[in-house]
């Protein structure tokens, strides 16, 4: 049992590291920086190729991997934190999930996604105390955590620089008042915190003997789990809550094996969020972050003539008929249906009621499982089977989000990842009934009314059935009542409060319909597969829906199909590895955020402007105005006004 303990809290202290950078991020620049476990991976695989390729000693490795992070640390500020100073923090956290995804996938493409071994150098030696063996680079990963979270705390305390980062944190704007260059320190925290997050990557491949480019987002996750748990933005709390996190999950390893891993992670964070969401140091009172209101409504919608709906209509309809497409195109075609209903859920969750869904991949799974446990022991027909998955991933949802309600900050944001990855963690879990990572096999076909889908054009032609009746409740939704309370709450949530809308109500309603329709999407990802495994409903999955829907549009249900067509359809014509798929989705999602926030199906501010122009000069001005108003995320200017008047 020592042993177990201790090894939970070597292991802890990787995520200690972690959390320590993330931790001094969000203190100075009030945002998660969800790269953070990227860099992790690349410290790592910097460290193996500096003793493995180069044979050079493990302190040349830890040296070359912080220059290198570091570096990084500097340009992700730049490019994916800096511009959005003072705007709405979901723009930078949607920034960093872009960069997480280019760096993890980027690195696979470099050094190959397989595991190798990773040589230290070291001596064999270990130390036998109390009955417990330690080895040298037990001791080394020990003693660097404690040593940097003492000198960090102390330049903190006594130094200029320290000074600065802590008024910086208390009060970015008054401190750049004062004469605190913030930009400057902002880009110091991010320099720190990524070395930090390389050197971790560094000491875990020695500790295990091992590394793999794949192990960066789940470091990352369990570094958010252990930053949360210790209180976000307090140094201490990171150490103290990686610890702990390396503890529980020892001690659950030992006795369920490694499956458990994932379900310790996501469930403490979620009971922390629940229960105490400032964690053990943290403060109580936590700034109130603008969700996505001002994110996905700045733009107009794109709205359609009842012809122009019906000629795609008819279009869509034209892989029915054999004959017309391959059977390739078909299925690409059934494809684009599921990820166009996966992110209609989007639709309702973020543009209508302008909540961030991080998570929506575990009501997908929670949909496909319900639907391939129905159809194959239950033996109930698909048509049935949908509408049940449906209702079951809705009722889940709802309950799982529930308590997440009360939160404000970064706090929802993090909780939706949560849900989601504790889902498809809790599936890997739960054998007896899922089947583990062996997953569900023999799944059988879709039928209506006894008939046996078999043929691409069958299941295309159900599938867009199902896609056009969830556009149709969305699109009611949208008109009704709730519609109009949702878009209350999107914009203006205290507002909507001070009018009588039950807010919380409201966002839960949201999340369930949202919920079901995912759910009626995993039911269609079961039938057309045949197969399932915890694997697809990994959180990439969730951002990859966060980048369709933002692509798109989350303003009309159509933008929805839109992203959809432009990131399923269009990649797959190239036929793309999916590693560089998913490079080029992060880079994507990092120039809406930077530059069309609002989505594609939306009409341009340029012919706003000229249409107003044209009416009235008048309105054109007041358009103008407004537009620099409600556009928060606008790429015109990215300088703070405290901070010009500061480096006069």
């Amino acid at each position: 049992m020592l042993d177990t303990l201790v090894a939970g809290l070597i292991n802890g202290n990787a995520y200690a590291l972690v959390a320590l950078g993330l931790s001094l991020v969000i203190g100075v620049a009030n945002v998660v920086n969800f790269a953070q476990g990227s860099l992790f991976a690349v410290g790592a695989m910097v460290g193996w190729w500096v003793t493995t390729t180069m044979g050079m000693p493990l302190w040349v490795a830890a040296l070359a991997a912080i220059v290198v992070t570091g570096a990084l640390g500097w340009v992700i500020n730049l490019v994916a934190v800096r511009p959005f100073a003072g705007r709405a923090p979901i723009a930078a956290v949607l920034s960093t999930i872009a960069v997480m995804i280019i760096l993890d996938n980027l690195v696979q493409v470099v050094f190959g996604p397989q595991v190798r071994p990773f040589e230290t150098g070291l001596p064999d030696v270990r130390l036998q105390v109390g009955g417990i063996s330690i080895g040298l680079i037990d001791v080394i990963i020990l003693a660097t955590g404690i040593i940097l979270m003492v000198a960090l705390s102390l330049v903190l305390r006594f130094t200029k620089l320290g000074r600065a980062v802590r008024a910086t944190s208390q009060d970015r704007d008054a401190a750049a008042q004062m004469g605190v260059p913030v930009r400057r320190v902002q880009a110091v925290a991010f320099i720190v915190a990524s070395a930090l997050g390389g050197l971790a990557g560094v000491l875990v491949a020695a500790y295990f003997g091992t590394i793999a480019p794949t192990q960066g987002f789940q470091i990352g996750i369990a570094g958010i789990a252990a930053a949360t748990l210790g209180g976000l933005g307090s140094l201490l709390g990171a150490v103290v809550g990686g610890w702990i996190l390396g503890v529980l999950e020892a001690i659950g390893v030992s006795f369920w094996g490694d499956s458990v891993r994932q379900l310790i992670t996501f469930g403490a964070l979620l009971l922390v969020l629940w229960i105490r969401p400032e964690g053990i140091f943290g403060k109580k009172t936590v700034k109130r972050e603008p969700l996505t209101g001002t994110f996905f409504s700045q733009g107009r919608a794109i709205v359609m003539r009842w012809w122009q709906i019906a000629i795609l209509v008819v279009l869509a309809a034209l892989p029915i008929i054999p004959g017309i497409f391959s059977g390739y195109a078909t299925q690409v075609g059934i494809q684009v249906i599921a990820f166009s209903m996966i992110a209609l859920s989007m639709t309702v969750i973020g543009g209508a009621a302008g909540q961030l869904s991080l998570g929506q991949a575990g009501a997908v799974a929670i949909g496909a499982y319900a639907a391939a446990l129905l159809m194959k022991s239950a033996g109930l027909p698909f048509l049935v089977v949908v509408i049940l998955a449906g209702l079951i991933s809705a009722v889940l949802v709802s309950l799982l989000a529930a308590p997440s309600w009360r939160l404000s900050g970064h706090y929802p944001a993090i909780a939706t990842l949560a849900t989601g990855a504790g889902i498809s963690a809790l599936i890997l879990f739960a054998e007896p009934l899922t089947g583990g990572g062996s997953g569900i096999s023999l799944i059988p076909f879709m039928d209506v009314f006894g008939y046996e889908l078999t043929s691409t054009s069958e299941i295309y032609a159900i599938g867009l059935v199902l896609l056009l009746a969830l556009v149709l409740i969305v699109w009611r939704l949208g008109g009704s009542h709730i519609g109009r309370y949702w878009r209350a709450i999107r914009d203006d949530e205290v507002a909507a409060r001070s009018a009588g809308i039950a807010a919380p109500q409201y966002k839960s309603l949201a999340f369930g319909v949202g919920g079901f329709i995912a759910g009626v999407a995993g039911a269609y990802w079961a039938g057309q597969y045949g197969y399932l495994e915890p694997r697809i409903f990994d959180p990439m999955l969730s951002f990859q829906i966060v980048t369709i829907a933002v692509l798109g549009s989350m303003l009309r249900p159509f933008g929805a199909i839109v992203g959809s067509v432009i990131l399923v359809g269009g990649l797959e014509v190239f036929r793309f590895s999916a590693e560089w798929r998913l490079v080029i989705y992060g880079v994507i999602l990092l120039l809406l955020v930077r530059f069309r926030p609002e989505g594609l199906w939306t009409v341009p501010r340029w012919l706003e402007r000229l249409r107003a122009r044209r009416s009235d000069p008048n309105a054109h001005v007041a358009a103008t105005a407004s537009s620099q108003t409600v556009g928060t995320l606008s790429a015109s200017d990215d300088t703070e006004p405290a901070e010009k008047g500061s480096e006069r």
